[in-house]
Formats: C-alpha cells, structure tokens, sequence
C-alpha cells in the first residue's frame, strides 16, 4: 500500500470573481478613474461622430438625389476652335424634345437685362444676379418648387412680371409677392420665389422673367442659353450620347453636356477625403486616452505594493495577479468606450438633427469604437500587470 502525497493547488479565479475584483480597485479611485476614462471617451466619441456625420451627410446626399433624380441632363454652349464662345440654335430645345428617351425639357435664355430695387441704384451694382428668360416647364423639369407666389403662367408669361430664385431674393431682400423690381429699364412685378434647387444652383442666382415678356420687353431673340433635360433613367447615356448632334447638328462638338447630379457627388467624395483625415485625428485622440489608461495603471501598481503582496502571501499567483491588473485596465477602458460611444451618437444626432439630416451611425462604428477599446485596455494594463505580477511578496510587503 503505498502513501499519497497531498498538493495544494492555488484556487481558480472565476471571471465573476475577477470582474469584481477589477471592479474593486476602480472604485477606491473614482476621480482618477473618471480623468482616465475621460480621454478614452472623448477620442472614440470623435471617432464615432466623423464617422456618424459623414454618413449622415451621405444619406442626404442618396435621399436628395433620390427626390430629385438623377437622369437630369444640362445642355450648354461650348467654345470654337479659336476659344470664342458659342451659341446654340432657337429650335435646340424643341429638336431635343423629339429625342424618344427624353421626357422633357425647358431652356432658359441670358438677356443683358439687370435687376435693382429701384431705379435710383447706380448701373452695375447687380449683386450678381442674372435675368433670364424662362419657359413655363422649366421647374418640373429641374425639380424646382415655389417658395412664395407662384409661377409664370399663360396669363403673366408675356408680362412684365419676375420670379426670383432664392439667392436673388435673399441680396435683393425681397420676398413678397407683388413688390415692384426696377427690371430691364421699367417696373416688373414679382410674382413668386423659388426655394433653393440643388440640381441648378445658378437658378438661385437668377431673375426669371417668361419667355415671351422677355422677347416684348428685353429684346430678346429666344436663343437659349442652357437647355435642361429629363430622360428615362435607364437612357441618360444612350441620350447623351446624341443630345450634342440633336441640338447643334453642325456644330456638336462645341456643345457642353453636364450631369448637375455628378456635382453633388463629387462634394460627397471631397468631403469624405475630410472625413478620412478627422477620423485621423480621431484616432490619435484615442490613442491619448489610451496612454492616460496605461499611466494610471502604473501609477495604481505603485500605490497598491502591499495589497499585491498580501494576496501573494495569501497564494494568489502571478498569473493571476496579471488577470486582475489587466481587468481592471480593461474595465476603464470599456467604461470609457461606451461613455465615448453615447456622446458620439447623440453629437451625431443633434448635428444631423440640426441641418435636418436623417441620423445615421453605421453599427461598424459603434462596434469598432467599443473594439479598439478593448485592444487599447488590454495593451495599457499589460505592462503594469506583468510589472505588478514580478513583485516578490517579501518586498511588496515591505514596501520596497
């Protein structure tokens, strides 16, 4: 019969335990704690609120789109070959018109005419605002809508009444219907004004008088200036492949064709260029709060010798002493990842809310934000968690 030999093994701590554990050394220092969390906080909020603003002003952008379109096409004229502008023929827009795909269209003419609030305003002083002649199916056709007023009609198209855009309105300051505007040389009542129209933003600049009351009072000749088009949205390019020849059969080379939707996705990839270098600094943001994590581990290891000591005395071992410092940087880490998050989101929130944007924050976001949280607790708790861990129970004790 032989004798058995009794080995005493250290007891295992469960992750129950070792959470409260963590969770025990955090409480004895709550400002500290709170400073720390503080910087891990602030850099994923930025993080989450670049990221959440970008996608924000992003569904804007689909949503805009989506509203007004993107089978707009903008027929302007070129130069020739020795750099002098072009013009277009009378007939381009009706020519266009007979195009199968196109589903309408609608010019718009520059005269030399200006606008003014009164006739005592000096020549010159236009405040940028150009008057040109319009037809009665132009806003359908650029997805235009009415502000104040109304539009020109069959009964004010040949008289001397003006539409403002928005932006013309807003630098003549005027705004309500039936104000008399100094126009071409005589009085012309205005009638409406339009709201903001993305897709031809140089409508917001302008004063739109009706084609007929263009030609009776500002001598023009009906040329148009820019022809806007609607296709089908499945025909945009078989249309503007011949729109070109359509408008200008002898000339079509000097012919500009423009997608005005283009332009508002060229902003959104220029602007997501901005958000790759905020996220950037984001980052850096985060990796700041990381380094207040890793300090204030090392400091909470200096602090703690005789604790470390006494629970080595005791029989907790080194790796277990390891799991306690890295849980407790963990935690700090998280608490300061989902405080971080939440400011995020409702910074994002309240800055779409405010530009009347749908909120978005994508969940790879919040999930990333939460993530690197974890990896930056998990590599500033190591060092004082292998530095608390060397202690020899003797020393520790002793203060040394």
């Amino acid at each position: 019969m032989t004798g058995r030999r009794d080995v005493l093994r250290p007891a295992r701590l469960r992750g129950r335990d070792l959470v409260r554990l963590g969770g025990t050394g955090l409480r004895t220092r709550p400002l500290r704690v709170f400073l720390s969390a503080l910087g891990v906080a602030i850099g994923v909020a930025a993080m989450i609120a670049v990221v959440g603003i970008s996608a924000s002003g992003q569904a804007e952008v689909d949503r805009r789109l989506d509203r007004l379109g993107t089978n707009l096409l903008r027929i302007e004229p070129g130069r020739d070959a020795e750099g002098q502008q072009t013009r277009l023929p009378a007939e381009a827009t009706t020519m266009i018109r007979r195009i199968p795909p196109v589903l309408r269209a609608d010019a718009t003419g520059l005269t030399s005419a200006r606008v003014y609030r009164n006739e005592n305003i000096p020549v010159g002083r236009t405040g940028g605002i150009d008057v040109v002649a319009a037809g009665r199916g132009l806003l359908p056709v650029i997805g235009a809508e009415v502000g104040r007023g109304r539009w020109h009609d069959p009964a004010t198209e040949r008289a001397p009444t003006v539409v403002l855009g928005a932006e013309a309105a807003r630098r003549l300051d005027v705004s309500a219907p039936g104000t008399r505007l100094w126009l071409g040389g005589r009085w012309f009542s205005l009638i409406g004004v339009l709201r903001p129209v993305p897709l031809a933003p140089q409508i917001d600049r302008s004063a739109l008088v009706g084609a007929g009351a263009a030609e009776r009072y500002l001598e023009h000749d009906g040329t148009p200036t820019t022809v806007y088009v609607r296709t089908a949205e499945d025909r945009v390019n078989e249309v503007r492949a011949v729109v070109a020849a359509t408008a200008h059969p002898e000339r079509s080379s000097e012919v500009t064709i423009s997608r005005p939707s283009d332009a508002l996705a060229a902003r959104e990839a220029t602007e997501s260029a901005l958000t790759g270098l905020l996220l950037g600094l984001g980052g850096v943001a985060l990796l700041v709060g990381g380094v207040g994590v890793g300090n204030t581990m090392v400091i909470s290891v200096l602090e703690r010798r005789s604790e470390i000591g006494l629970r080595r005395a005791l029989g907790a071992t080194r790796g277990q002493i390891r799991l306690q410092f890295v849980m407790e940087s963990l935690l700090l880490s998280v608490l300061g990842g989902v405080a971080g998050t939440v400011l995020g989101v409702l910074i994002t929130a309240g800055y779409a809310v405010s530009r009347e944007w749908p909120a978005v924050v994508p969940a790879w976001a919040s999930a990333a934000g939460t993530g690197s949280t974890l990896v930056i607790g998990a590599l500033a708790g190591l060092y004082p968690a292998v530095r608390a861990s060397r202690l020899a129970p003797t020393e520790a004790l002793a203060g040394t």
